[in-house]
């Protein structure tokens, strides 16, 4: 039997009861390893708030749709009405549906910001690759249970959106076909579509997101959190108390620092609920408070926004733009035959020749899903991709950042194309993004050790404000 603490016979009766939790559940031992004595450094900026917000994002999301589930109906004929009923005649179901709806959004938003200050600080680098890999399933988790959601409304949008991304899985070589009537359960999407989605949207994928919330949160804890000098803190400890020496306690100080972060978060995110839940179109399109109907084809069919630089470069791999890719392959293959030893010179060569092969065997449509497909898998290797000799963008080249800058303008780019109709300049500017995209993490490798670098401080540096 464990060792079991005894409180002293005249402590309050609140130590008591810890006392008598603790023996059976370390609840303090929790509290002080993950907030009172967990030390972070003390030079976080903004960017920062970002990965508390989500926490409270997805608190909400969980929250709001507990409570639309109890009057939705997962029911091709009812499915609609049963919105309807929650925004018209549920007591404040109004407010609970556009905070969810608005929440989605909102979540994409934290999201990428949050992602986007791991690029420009390292965070993905040693020792954080696990925070980084938990992070990417988390955003991919994210992007499944947004897409499935999407369809539960059953507006016009709503049918129509998922009527042509589950047909893109028909595009996969040899069980492509199988794969889509698998995941409709039909051969259009219907009733058994909308019960597929729903079960995974309400069960299946928030049990694994939670997970590996829980997880990347661990795994942070567990190495210490990263800041924007890149400096590790753990390397400069006071030889007394082993407490490192530029780390303060995440509680309370960061606690009551990022209560800041969400006050200003939920002032922004109200005005949107109360005064323009559907921001124009793109949090809640218009065309999805229009009842599915399979009969009648909306004059453009688009994504949410959150997906729309990715169903951008899709939508840019046309024939022409494998042609061009075939090019890139082999010039590339010339390139690394050239500069290569013997043995390297046949794998590329040979490499080159397998690449093209199967870029003219399949079609466009194919290669445009494993374009999409892979701009989110590549993120998870960028832990490796990046050579860089120091991790945080502020001792990098100063045209480093202006690479960041053009990726980041690429980015928004790509989004607002794949929410505009198909046009010949916007699919020539998709595809030039698509390939300055790809070739930012790809080139990653020698680009990321080039220029000349600043030296990076001992300590972390901090001005008090």
């Amino acid at each position: 039997m464990a060792d079991f603490k005894e409180a002293p016979a005249d402590a309050p009766l609140g130590v008591k009861l810890m006392t008598w939790v603790d023996n059976r559940f370390p609840a303090t031992k929790m509290y002080k390893e993950h907030m009172s004595e967990y030390y972070a450094p003390k030079n976080f900026n903004f960017w920062y708030f970002f990965g508390s917000l989500a926490m409270l994002v997805l608190v909400i999301q969980i929250v709001t749709g507990i409570f639309l589930v109890m009057h939705y109906k997962p029911d091709a004929n009812t499915a609609f009405a049963s919105v309807e009923y929650i925004m018209r005649d549920v007591p404040w179901g109004w407010l609970v549906r556009y905070l969810h709806s608005t929440g989605a959004s909102a979540f994409f938003i934290v999201v990428y910001l949050h992602m986007f200050r791991g690029l420009m600080y390292g965070s993905y680098r040693k020792p954080r690759e696990l925070v980084w890999l938990f992070g990417c399933g988390i955003f991919l988790c994210l992007m499944a249970e947004a897409f499935f959601g999407y369809l539960l409304p059953w507006g016009q949008m709503s049918y129509w959106g998922a009527q042509v991304i589950v047909n893109l899985f028909a595009a996969v070589p040899f069980v492509g076909p199988d794969l889509a009537l698998l995941i409709r359960g039909d051969y259009v999407v219907s009733d058994a579509t909308l019960n597929r989605f729903f079960s995974f949207h309400v069960i299946a994928i928030p049990l694994v997101l939670l997970g590996l919330v829980v997880a990347h949160i661990i795994a942070l804890h567990e190495v210490g959190s990263n800041n924007p000098d890149g400096v590790e803190i753990k390397a400069k400890k006071d030889p007394k108390t082993g407490i490192p020496l530029d780390g303060i306690p995440f509680h309370p100080y960061y606690s009551v620092h990022d209560l800041f972060g969400v006050g200003v978060f939920l002032m922004i995110f109200s005005a949107i609920v109360f005064f323009g839940p559907e921001l124009g179109g793109y949090f809640l399109e218009y065309n999805n408070f229009i009842p599915a109907d399979p009969l009648k084809t909306p004059p453009h069919i688009a994504p949410v926004w959150y997906f729309t630089p990715f169903y951008s470069m899709l939508r840019a791999t046309t024939d022409p733009m494998v042609n061009v890719l075939c090019v890139v392959v082999g010039l590339a293959g010339i390139v690394s035959a050239l500069a290569l030893p013997m043995r390297g010179k046949i794998i590329a060569v040979v490499g080159a020749v397998v690449g093209i092969f199967l870029l003219k065997t399949f079609d466009a449509k194919f290669w445009g899903v494993v374009v999409m497909g892979g701009a989110v898998i590549i993120l998870f290797f960028l832990p490796w991709l990046d050579r860089s000799p120091v991790k945080s963008i502020r001792y990098r080249p100063g045209w480093h950042k202006w690479l960041y800058a053009v990726f980041v303008v690429f980015f928004i780019v790509l989004g607002y194309l794949g929410i505009q109709p198909p046009s010949d300049i916007g699919t020539l500017v998709a595809q030039a993004g698509t390939l300055f995209y790809f070739a930012f993490f790809l080139l990653m490798p020698w680009w990321s050790t080039i220029g000349m670098f600043k030296p990076v401080p001992d300590r972390v540096t901090f001005t008090k404000h």
